[in-house]
């Protein structure tokens, strides 16, 4: 299972989830501090900035970023669950999650996913480059920013709230 939350939710989250793995995806990965519950090793950190187009100045996300995050989603044992989380909880967060479980439900409906992001989170606003990347990586042919028309836009907030993605 999936949890997706902000960067000041991520402690809670993760005892509350009693998960063993964690996925930063924001731009200031050194200013995270990894949960003592959390083992090094199941933390990655993926420095990029929440934008959807390159720009001077900024790391936009690239093909090595979505596949690192894709290396370390199939590492995970699904014994316990993941939290992946961003800055605000919103955008990178929504969109690494939507892409690990495409990647871990290759013969599920990619709307099917959206709409169930949807439901447990109004606000979330899956970022449309990471998508983009993933859906290439995945040969998902587009369907992945399909499914994020499908959804359709989060409603706005300076901050999501924690929720769960089920996997199956």
């Amino acid at each position: 299972m999936l949890h997706i939350c902000s960067l000041a939710a991520l402690p809670d989250t993760v005892k509350a989830t009693g998960a063993s793995h964690v996925l930063t995806v924001m731009a200031n990965v050194d200013q995270v501090q990894r949960p003592a519950s959390v083992l090094e090793a199941n933390h990655l950190r993926v420095q990029m900035d929440d934008i959807t187009e390159h720009m001077d100045g900024f790391m936009a996300p690239s093909d090595a970023h979505i596949e690192k995050v894709l290396a370390f989603v199939r590492g995970w044992d699904r014994r316990a669950p993941m939290v992946v989380h961003c800055y605000a909880g919103i955008s990178r967060s929504t969109a690494s999650a939507f892409a690990a479980a495409c990647m871990l439900n290759p013969h599920r409906d990619e709307i099917e996913i959206a709409k169930q992001i949807r439901a447990r989170s109004a606000i979330a606003s899956p970022n449309r480059l990471i998508v983009s990347l993933a859906d290439k990586a995945l040969g998902r042919d587009g369907r992945m920013l399909r499914a994020l028309d499908e959804m359709g836009p989060g409603s706005m907030t300076v901050e999501g709230r924690p929720f769960r993605l089920d996997l199956e």
